[in-house]
C-alpha cells in the first residue's frame, strides 16, 4: 500500500472478564476470545476451573456475547465470559468482574503508526531513532550470516529480527524477475526452494545516516528484495506533522469524550463479498470481449463500442451501449475498464466525460503501461482511482476456425501497480478475479514493468506475426519446441494489429530490435551459405583426391606390368631365367 511507519507505541495490555449483567464468576464454565489473549491468561482460567473457547477476536467474542447470537456449541450468555479489553465493555454493555487477569504483568503490544508520507526529514542526530527493513535473501549458504554483517561490521544495534513466509504477491514478484533475468533456466531450475521467508528487522539508527546507508547499500547487493518500512523516533515519540496534528486534536473543542463514544458494527461485519461489482468495459473488441466472458461469471457487466457489439455481448450476458450513450454507460459503474488499442488510448481518454468518472476505479490493460498512465493522470483528477494492469494472457486462434477460444489463467502473469487508490476494498476485489482464476499476481510500478517486459512483448509479437500456417503445418508429431512455436502464431494472430504497432511505437528500442531481427536473420542466411560452400568445396577436395588416387594407381600398375614384360623377354632371350643370370654375374665379380 506503500506507507511507511512514523512511530511506534508499547501498549500496557490489561485483559478483563467481561459476562451479561446479573452473571456471577461462579457461573462462568467458559471463557472466549482470541486464541493469543486466551493463552495469557491460561493460568488465571486454570485455577478458577474455566475452559477457553478460541474465537477471532477479543472485541468481536465481546460483542457476540453481548448479542448472544454465535456463541460456540455449548456456551450460552450465561454460563460464559469474554476475554477482551475495558473499553470494549464499555461499548458492548457488558460488566467487568475483574480487571487484569492475564499471567504476565509486563504484557505489552508494541503498535505501529503508518503515513503515506514518510517522517524521515524531521530526524535529527538528537532523537534517538529506529528503522524498520523487511528483505529476502538467495537460497545460499551463508546468506544470512552475510546480512547481518551489513550490520555488526558498522556497530549498528538490531532491537528485533524475525522471519516470516513470504506473501504470494511477493513470491510471485520474485519469481517473474527471476524469470525475466534467467529466463528458461529459471523456470527450469529444479533446485529452487519451495517455501521463501521475508526477514523483519528493526536496527537502532535513522536510515539518512551515513552508517545506515553504506549498510543498507551492502545489504543490497546481498538480497533479492528490499524495501525500508520507515524511520521514526523510539519509545512513543512523535515529531513532525504528526505531532503537530495530534497537539491540534488535544486542544480541538469538539473532541468526544470516552463516555459518548458509541460503535454499532465494525468494518470488518461487512459481508462484501456478496455484493457485485459493475464494471463496464470501453472498447469491445477480442481481448474484451476475451475478459467479460470472465468477469460476467460473479458480476455485471457492460460494454460500449464504436461498432455494433449487441449481438456477441448479448450470448454471454453482457449489456451493450452505443458511442452516442456515454453518459447511461458510465452513470452507475463501479470499474471502467479501457480495453482499446494503444495508439487510440489518448484520444479515448481525452474524450472520456471526467465528471462521470469521480468516485470510480479506471483499469488499463495495455500491453504498456507508462504511456497509458501519464494520459491518466494528466486527464483525471484526484478523485479518479487509478489502476494500470497488463494481463500477460489472452485469447487464442483455435484450430478449427478463426474465432478466439478462451485459454486457462491459472499460474499466467498479471502485472498491476495501484496508481492512486482511495478506495482500496474496491480495488483488491478487482484484483481478486485475477487472483481466484490463480493468476500470478505481480505488483510493481509501470516504468519497471516496461522495462522488463516491453522488448521481450514486441519480439514475442514480432515472431508470432512472421510465422503462419504455411510456415508451421500441422503435424501428427511435434516437438515441445514447435508446439510452443505454434502457441506463440496462435496467440499472436488472435490480438489486432493496432496492438502491435501500439508496442512499436510506444517503445523506443522498436526499430533497433527490428535491425536486430533483420541482421539474425541476414547472419543465418551467410551461415548456411557459407557451410553449404564449405561441403561443396570439401566434398569437390576429396572427388578430386579420389581422382588423382586412381590415377597413381594406374601408372604404379603400368609400372608393375612393364617390368614383368621385360624380364619375360630377357628369359626368352638367354635361355635362362633372369634371376640365374644375376646370380651368375654376382660370382664371376667375387
Amino acid at each position: 500500500y506503500d506507507l511507511s511507519v512514523v512511530a511506534e507505541h508499547e501498549f500496557r495490555v490489561h485483559h478483563c472478564l467481561l459476562v451479561k449483567p446479573g452473571v456471577k464468576k461462579s457461573a462462568i464454565k467458559y471463557a472466549v476470545s482470541h486464541p493469543q489473549a486466551l493463552a495469557q491468561c491460561d493460568n488465571y482460567l486454570r485455577s478458577l476451573g474455566i475452559t477457553p473457547v478460541p474465537m477471532y477476536d477479543t472485541a468481536g467474542s465481546a460483542k457476540i456475547l453481548s448479542e448472544g447470537v454465535g456463541l460456540p456449541d455449548k456456551c450460552t450468555p450465561e454460563n460464559t465470559a469474554a476475554i477482551a479489553s475495558d473499553l470494549a465493555g464499555k461499548t458492548y454493555r457488558l460488566n467487568c468482574l475483574e480487571k487484569g487477569i492475564e499471567d504476565d504483568d509486563v504484557n505489552f503490544t508494541r503498535f505501529l503508526l503508518l503515513s503515506r508520507t514518510g517522517i524521515v526529514q524531521h530526524l535529527n542526530p538528537k532523537i534517538p531513532s529506529k528503522t524498520s527493513i523487511v528483505f529476502t535473501l538467495p537460497d545460499s549458504a551463508g546468506a544470512l550470516y552475510k546480512a547481518l554483517a551489513c550490520f555488526a561490521l558498522r556497530d549498528i544495534d538490531f532491537s528485533k529480527i524475525e522471519s516470516r513466509p513470504t506473501a504470494a504477491s511477493l513470491l510471485n514478484y520474485l519469481k517473474f524477475r527471476s524469470q525475466q533475468a534467467h529466463g528458461r533456466k529459471a523456470r527450469q531450475r529444479s533446485g529452487s526452494p519451495r517455501f521463501r521467508y521475508c526477514f523483519y528487522l528493526d536496527f537502532l539508527a535513522s536510515e539518512v545516516d551515513e552508517i545506515s546507508q553504506n549498510a543498507l547499500h551492502h545489504l543490497n547487493e546481498q538480497s533479492d528484495y528490499l524495501r525500508i518500512l520507515g524511520s521514526y523516533p523510539q519509545k512513543s515519540r512523535l515529531v513532525g506533522p504528526i505531532a503537530a496534528a495530534v497537539e491540534e486534536l488535544k486542544n480541538s473543542n469538539n473532541q468526544l469524550s470516552s463516555e459518548e463514544v458509541s460503535l454499532s458494527t465494525l468494518p470488518s461485519d461487512e459481508d462484501d463479498e456478496k455484493k457485485k461489482l459493475n464494471i463496464g468495459i470501453i472498447g469491445y473488441g477480442v481481448f474484451g470481449e476475451f475478459l467479460s466472458k470472465q468477469l460476467v461469471k460473479k458480476h455485471k457487466v457492460s460494454c460500449i463500442d464504436p461498432f455494433d457489439k449487441s449481438k456477441e455481448a448479448e450470448e454471454i450476458g453482457v449489456e451493450y451501449y452505443p458511442m452516442f450513450d456515454m453518459m447511461s454507460f458510465l452513470s452507475d459503474l463501479d470499474v471502467v475498464i479501457i480495453a482499446v488499442p494503444m495508439i487510440e488510448f489518448e484520444d479515448v481518454v481525452s474524450k472520456l466525460p471526467v465528471d462521470k468518472l469521480r468516485g470510480k476505479l479506471v483499469v488499463e490493460v495495455c500491453p504498456l503501461n507508462s504511456h497509458p498512465k501519464s494520459v491518466m493522470l494528466q486527464n483525471f483528477g484526484p478523485d479518479v482511482d487509478i489502476l494500470c494492469s497488463n494481463p500477460m494472457f489472452g485469447p487464442s486462434l483455435s484450430d478449427n476456425n478463426e474465432s478466439p477460444s478462451p485459454v486457462s489463467w491459472d499460474g499466467l502473469p498479471m502485472i498491476y501497480e495501484k496508481v492512486r487508490i482511495a478506495d482500496m476494498r474496491r480495488c483488491d476485489k478487482f484484483l481478486s478475479i485475477f487472483e481466484r482464476e490463480r493468476c500470478q499476481m505481480v505488483e510493481m510500478t509501470a516504468e519497471q514493468h516496461d522495462a522488463s517486459t516491453s522488448d521481450a512483448e514486441f519480439v514475442t509479437h514480432l515472431t508470432g506475426r512472421l510465422l503462419d500456417r504455411q510456415l508451421l503445418p500441422p503435424t501428427p508429431v511435434m516437438s515441445k519446441e514447435y508446439a510452443a512455436l505454434c502457441d506463440v502464431a496462435d496467440m499472436t494472430a488472435a490480438d489486432s494489429f493496432d496492438l502491435f504497432y501500439g508496442m512499436f511505437k510506444y517503445n523506443s528500442r522498436a526499430k533497433d530490435l527490428l535491425k536486430k531481427m533483420r541482421e539474425n536473420i541476414a547472419k543465418v542466411e551467410r551461415q548456411l551459405a557459407a557451410k553449404e560452400a564449405y561441403l561443396a568445396a570439401s566434398a569437390e577436395m576429396k572427388n578430386n583426391d579420389r581422382k588423382q588416387l586412381i590415377e597413381e594407381c594406374k601408372i604404379l600398375l603400368r609400372e608393375v606390368a612393364s617390368s614383368s614384360n621385360i624380364a619375360a623377354k630377357v628369359e626368352e632371350k638367354d635361355g635362362k631365367p633372369a634371376e640365374s643370370k644375376i646370380t651368375e654375374t654376382s660370382q664371376k665379380e667375387s
